[in-house]
């Protein structure tokens, strides 16, 4: 499926910080996003997996996003196994042994996530975007925590992704590797708001 954003506009605590934003990510391809930080790029990704509301604009293609944030979604009280069948099972899958193996967690499959490393417990946030069955991978600096060597993984693991038909959306300052577009994001800023202006209520509700 094929992600179509249309003149985006996209906020955080009520404030525009991107505007005018269109592009078009299609099957098979990778695109990496770029930009300083605070410009918006969390907002942004956030706003595509449907996470908040965007100020105006248009998305086509929502419904096929998996969405990787910073913070890994891990239950502590669950096994690295039990993590992966609980996130299958919210998505309609079944089969979690591709996504063990892909990350290298088969030997840590009975281990409480409680008990993981940082990099461990990164692996296996990531490892849940193998057992939604979403075509979009959405992902906001993956890499975090990762050594080298899980990172090489890692992006053999979306490079399968991209030549089975997925698409990838990445917010990272490292090189995968990947044959990947850049979206620089510095010339869709926002323009600061006039003095004395007004967030609308709509907008209040979502701070």
């Amino acid at each position: 499926m094929e992600l179509q954003v249309h003149d985006l506009a996209v906020a955080r605590a009520g404030v525009a910080v991107l505007e005018g934003l269109s592009f078009r990510l299609l099957p098979g391809r990778a695109l990496v996003l770029r930009g300083p930080n605070g410009i918006g790029k969390t907002t942004l990704l956030r706003t595509l997996a449907g996470l908040q509301p965007a100020l105006a604009g248009r998305v086509s293609g929502a419904e096929a996003v998996a969405y990787a944030a910073h913070a890994d979604g891990v239950k502590a009280v669950l096994t690295v196994a039990e993590n992966l069948a609980f996130w299958a099972a919210a998505y309609g899958t079944a089969d979690v042994a591709a996504a063990l193996d892909a990350m290298n967690l088969r030997a840590l499959a009975d281990r409480r996530a409680a008990n993981l490393s940082a990099g461990q417990k990164r692996r296996l946030g990531l490892a849940r975007l193998l057992v939604t069955g979403r075509e979009i991978w959405v992902m906001d600096e993956p890499t975090v925590s990762l050594d080298a060597d899980s990172v090489a993984l890692f992006a053999a693991v979306v490079r399968r992704h991209l030549q089975q038909g997925g698409s990838a959306l990445i917010a990272t300052h490292i090189d995968l590797g990947l044959e990947a577009d850049v979206l620089e994001l510095s010339p869709y800023r926002a323009k600061p708001p006039a003095a004395g202006g007004h967030v609308g209520a709509f907008d209040e509700a979502f701070e």
